[in-house]
């Protein structure tokens, strides 16, 4: 009787350790990475997207970020409600588009600003699908803008928030000249008006598609330049990607997150 006990304790004892590793083993999938997913749940989650972490408003009006090493509450700017039509066909448009390194000494408009950021990251659905898409709709981008010359704002680094479409002010003053030199000094970041960087949180993707989530956040990364590009056209503006640079020194002069990790800059500007 007692032998059977000891048994029985000793079965259930591993049963319940076992089912307690379950969701911290995860599972291999056919293409050899690991992931935290069974093989029915690897699709796109857009039926019940979640809201990221570092995108998603706090209440009581502002954001809570990084500001010269403190966390607190920054300066935030609503930008123009973007349009949702225009003149230019996507077929014209796609056949304009055209990398452009030279650009006039005329500034953009908040207008502009906005319409290009909204391209990028902007809400395009009022579940928080955006415009650009996102595998599982984890959305790992983060989409900044360095000004210098733009009506109606003040030069300095900003953080685009699709949430609410608004800027909030990382650093003020001109920085696209120290932007050029991390770019091993190529001129038309610094004589873009503005600057548009992308950069991504590798992890908001990867915990759940493991390794393949890297490339799944450059695949991102392209869809989201190209929309920049076509809508660059659109506003009959000129602009070229750039991904000659120093991360670390794209990272510094951005003050990003740890976590973070610049993808490409996007120098914007008047077509000569």
């Amino acid at each position: 009787m007692i032998k059977k006990v000891l048994v029985t304790t000793i079965t259930c004892g591993i049963i319940s350790v076992f089912i307690m590793l379950q969701p911290i083993m995860g599972n291999e999938s056919t293409l050899g990475y690991k992931t935290n997913m069974s093989h029915s749940d690897k699709k796109d989650n857009e039926n019940n997207p979640p809201s990221p972490p570092f995108n998603s408003p706090l209440t009581k009006g502002g954001y809570r970020g990084v500001k010269g090493g403190k966390e607190g509450f920054a300066e935030i700017i609503k930008l123009p409600e973007p349009k949702y039509d225009s003149k230019l066909s996507i077929e014209k448009a796609l056949l304009k588009r055209r990398s452009v390194r030279d650009y006039k000494d005329e500034p953009l408009t908040l207008a502009e600003v906005s319409q290009l950021l909204w391209s990028a990251q902007g809400i395009t659905d009022p579940r928080g699908f955006r415009a650009a898409p996102s595998a599982g709709a984890l959305y790992p981008l983060e989409v900044y803008v360095v000004v210098g010359n733009v009506s109606s704002l003040s030069d300095g680094i900003y953080k685009y928030k699709p949430y609410g479409h608004e800027l909030v002010s990382i650093m003020k003053g001109d920085k696209r000249a120290e932007l050029s030199a991390a770019a091993l000094g190529q001129t038309c970041v610094k004589g873009g008006a503005a600057v548009i960087v992308i950069s991504a949180v590798y992890e908001r993707t990867t915990k759940k598609y493991g390794e393949r989530g890297i490339r799944y956040v450059h695949i991102e990364a392209g869809h989201a330049a190209q929309n920049v590009y076509l809508q660059a056209v659109s506003l009959n503006l000129g602009m070229v990607v750039v991904g000659a640079f120093a991360d670390n020194e794209v990272k510094r002069i951005l003050n990003m997150a740890p976590t973070e990790q610049p993808l490409c800059i996007m120098p914007v500007g008047k077509i000569k």
